[in-house]
């Protein structure tokens, strides 16, 4: 058993694994965990047809006026000095400027991929710029569970070959820097990133990604498909703005399991079932999993079940949202009544406390 804070700490659950339970009595609204990213790339493919509208180092949109270039590159834009001086000495390494600059050569292979092969490469280079600079910090990203049978899959090991390949030749020879490697780090961020998401708007589209992050601890939470807790990213303030923030939704109590959801929880089994499979390679075993799994295909049972009335007021009700709401730091020890989406930002006043 862990102490990870004095609010939660981390067991070991029989044929569930690590899990984070309350260490006392927690309250509704109360934020667990503000938790900056140990790794952070762009989903932007190196390839796209235009160029990214974000500072390249804290993924705030780029102001309209005064810009900061990387001195050595045309690619890379950031929204002030500051941030350009940061990167440049930490994710935008001399290292990896030249690294990119190779992969994002018209005449590179990587031109006729896929976007999504694009993207990893954006990882492994910046794994690989965490182990030249940070290596106890590879050592926390290694450290994390992955995919199940990933080093089975040709899924990953293909990716991770082929783009290693193209790396090596400016990998540090000291560093041992392999396909394995690339393969395990392409394992571990499918099970443990989160997306940093663009401005939300009520006319759409929706949402894209603008960034994956890795915060070691955060990625501990288990899912629940009505969970007591959802996280929050303030992607365009001004001060630590990629950190994530875990806020409850529920009052939980000493010795509970906190989960969160991996997926908008408005969403019906099937679908729950085959992204959680696809993208985290479980099935989940839920209260409302277990009751909705004896529904016929499109039923939607009646609405006094528990799970209904937490989706009728803990789910988004804006156009284009469906985000989960959760409440408002308590004040002076008392709950507050105002929730806020952690999608779109609306706030709403709770009628039924």
């Amino acid at each position: 058993m862990a102490a990870l804070t004095s609010l939660f700490k981390m067991v070991n659950i029989p044929n569930k694994g690590r899990a984070l339970i309350a260490a006392q009595d927690l309250k509704a609204g109360q934020t667990i965990i503000t938790e900056s990213p140990l790794l952070l790339f762009s989903a932007s493919p190196l390839f796209s047809p235009s160029p990214s509208p974000y500072c390249h180092h804290c993924f705030r949109t780029l102001p309209p006026s005064q810009t900061f270039s990387c001195p050595s590159c045309s690619n890379y834009i950031f929204c002030s000095q500051k941030c350009l001086s940061i990167s440049l000495n930490s994710s935008h390494s001399s290292w990896t400027c030249q690294t990119l600059s190779h992969l994002q050569n018209p005449a590179s292979p990587l031109s006729e991929k896929s976007s999504q092969l694009q993207v990893q490469a954006r990882l492994i280079v910046a794994a690989y710029n965490l182990a030249i600079h940070t290596p106890s910090n590879l050592e926390t990203l290694l450290s994390l569970h992955s995919v199940p049978n990933y080093d089975k899959s040709d899924a990953i090991f293909g990716p991770a070959n082929f783009i290693h390949s193209l790396i090596s030749p400016f990998c540090p020879p000291h560093m041992n820097f392999s396909p394995e490697l690339a393969a395990k780090v392409i394992a571990i961020e499918r099970a443990n990133s989160f997306s940093l998401m663009e401005p939300y708007s009520p006319n759409g589209p929706q949402r894209s990604i603008k960034a994956y992050g890795i915060y070691p601890i955060t990625t501990i939470f288990n899912h629940d498909c009505i969970p007591n807790a959802c996280r929050f990213d303030y992607v365009e303030k001004d001060e630590h703005n990629t950190d994530i923030v875990i806020r409850l939704i529920k009052d939980v109590d000493a010795g509970s399991e906190i989960c969160i959801s991996y997926q908008r929880i408005n969403k019906d089994y099937s679908t729950r079932k085959r992204i959680l499979m696809e993208d985290f390679g479980f099935v989940c075993e839920c209260d409302r999993c277990k009751i909705e799994a004896n529904w016929n295909e499109g039923e939607n049972k009646d609405s006094d079940l528990p799970h209904k009335i937490f989706l009728s007021k803990f789910v988004c009700d804006k156009v284009n949202c469906s985000g989960t709401l959760a409440p408002l730091p308590p004040k002076d020890g008392e709950k507050c009544n105002v929730l806020e989406c952690n999608f779109c930002g609306n706030l709403k006043v709770d009628s039924t406390t």
